[in-house]
């Protein structure tokens, strides 16, 4: 095999990771996920004040938080006043859409359910597929993330570079993620379930483990715009 240079490594790890939507029923060791978080707990953050926690989930515990979560979903679905009952602690996306944003989100949505043969209108389908996420799209491991109500919001920032981290990490292993703001909706179930304090708020949760190289869903890329977009020069 080809050496790769340290430069080759890192930009692979970056630019191979991807919110993967199947994953296979193989196990993830502990010890592999604590030597990610070991790693990505090297992230910065503001004054060093490292504002993560971390709940990993596996086997019963993970099982009964998708049961759970799944039949809330489905209630929500059969009455959508349920929904009142769930609310997120923080708004992730904008109250209002403007574009560019709300083009790329519709780009990426219907790329992807057109990838899957999901019609505007095939409701059962657009829930079922939904409905992965609280299944964390079958992957072994669920990661929940909180942080202390007490801080602000440039925490949310570091707290990226930390997920970040443990995304790039996970590569480093062979491993794939999927990052997932679908969770915070459901706190009031998942927060008791974990045994976070009440001082705590969910942040979103995360799926971790190995990828289903069969799976057509993982066959979708998500484009990025150029550096020539998003960068201004100031020379001079």
């Amino acid at each position: 095999m080809e050496h790769l240079s340290q430069t080759q490594t890192v930009d692979a790890a970056i630019r191979s990771r991807m919110s993967v939507r199947a994953f296979t029923g193989q196990a993830v060791p502990r010890a592999d996920i604590e030597a990610i978080l070991d790693v990505a707990s090297r992230a910065p953050s503001g004054t060093n004040c490292q504002p993560w926690r971390v709940y990993v989930l596996q086997g019963s515990s993970r099982d009964s938080l998708v049961a759970q979560v799944c039949a809330a979903h489905d209630a929500i679905r059969a009455d959508p006043s349920v929904a009142q009952s769930y609310r997120e602690e923080y708004d992730y996306y904008p109250e209002k859409w403007v574009s560019p944003y709300i083009d790329r989100r519709r780009e990426n949505g219907w790329g992807l359910y057109g990838l899957l043969g999901i019609g505007k209108g095939d409701k059962d389908k657009m829930h079922a597929q939904h409905q992965r996420n609280y299944r964390f799209f079958d992957a072994p491991v669920g990661l929940m993330f909180t942080i202390d109500r007490v801080m602000g919001r440039g925490s949310l920032v570091d707290y990226g570079a930390f997920m970040q981290s443990i995304m790039v990490a996970a590569r480093g292993r062979g491993l794939h993620t999927c990052p997932q703001a679908a969770w915070n909706g459901f706190a009031k179930i998942i927060m008791p379930h974990i045994g976070a304090g009440e001082g705590e708020m969910l942040v979103c949760g995360m799926a971790l483990g190995y990828a289903d190289a069969d799976a057509l869903v993982n066959g979708f890329v998500t484009p990025r715009v150029p550096v020539a977009e998003f960068t201004r020069w100031l020379d001079g």
